[in-house]
C-alpha cells in the first residue's frame, strides 16, 4: 500500500481523518500536515492568490520529499491551487471533494451548496460544474454561505456552529435535490440531518476516503 500524506489548514479535522483512514485502510503508513495560514490567508485575500499557491505546491513537494506517494488535500478552497499543484508534480494530488461532486451530479439537477467559508463558494461552485459537464449534465446550483457557523466553529463554539449548519440546510432541501456540505467541519451532521430532510444529505470525509482506494492500493 501506497504512502499518503493529509494536508489540512484546520488542526480539528486531524483526528476525524486518522480515525477514517485507519478504520478503512489499518495497514495504511501516513502522516498529517496543518497549516492554517493557508486558509486564514485565502480569507483575507478572497481566494488562492499565486502566493499561496506556490505555498502550497511546497507543501505537497516536501511531503514527496517525505516519502508521500499520494497526497490529500482536506480543504476545500484550496481547489483551484491543487489544479496547479497536479501539473507539477509526478504523484496523485487528491481533492477531497471529487467524489462528493460526483456523487451530487448523480443525485440530481438541483444542487445546494452549503457554505461555511466564503473561501469555499467558487472552488465548490466549479467542482459542481466540472463534474456535471463531465457526465454531460446541466444542473443549477442554490449556495447558502453561513458565517454564523464559520465564527461559532472558530471561537470553540461547537453547539452554535451545529445549529447554523442545520438551519441552513432546512431552508435550503425546500428548493434542491441533493444537498453538499462544503465543508469537512460539517460532516459530523449529515447522517441527521439526512434523516429529518426531505433531501439527500453528502458530506466529503467518508465519500473521499473510500475514493482512495484505487490510488492507495495501486
Amino acid at each position: 500500500m501506497k504512502r499518503l500524506a493529509v494536508l489540512h489548514t484546520a488542526p480539528f479535522v486531524v483526528g476525524m481523518f486518522k480515525t477514517m483512514l485507519g478504520k478503512r485502510y489499518p495497514d495504511l503508513e501516513s502522516f498529517h500536515v496543518v497549516d492554517e495560514s493557508l486558509i486564514q490567508d485565502a480569507r483575507r485575500h478572497g481566494g488562492m492568490v499565486p502566493a499561496i499557491v506556490r505555498r502550497i505546491a511546497q507543501q505537497v513537494a516536501l511531503a514527496q520529499e517525505a516519502g508521500a506517494e499520494v497526497v490529500l488535500f482536506t480543504c476545500s478552497s484550496t481547489s483551484p491551487a491543487v489544479d496547479t499543484v497536479r501539473r507539477l508534480v509526478d504523484v496523485p494530488v487528491i481533492k477531497i471533494d471529487d467524489p462528493m461532486m460526483a456523487r451530487a451530479v448523480d443525485l440530481g439537477a438541483r444542487i445546494g451548496l452549503l457554505c461555511t467559508s466564503k473561501t469555499t463558494v467558487a472552488p465548490s461552485e466549479s467542482l459542481i460544474r466540472e463534474h456535471a459537464a463531465a457526465k454531460g449534465r446541466e444542473v443549477a446550483i442554490t449556495t447558502a454561505v453561513d458565517n454564523v457557523a464559520y465564527f461559532a466553529l472558530r471561537e470553540g463554539d461547537k453547539a452554535g456552529h451545529d445549529a447554523a449548519v442545520k438551519e441552513a440546510a432546512a431552508r435550503l432541501a425546500g428548493s434542491v435535490d441533493v444537498i453538499v456540505l462544503a465543508q469537512a467541519s460539517m460532516a459530523h451532521l449529515a447522517a441527521d440531518l439526512g434523516a429529518t430532510l426531505p433531501v439527500p444529505v453528502l458530506e466529503s470525509p467518508s465519500l473521499c476516503v473510500e475514493g482512495l482506494a484505487p490510488y492507495l492500493e495501486a
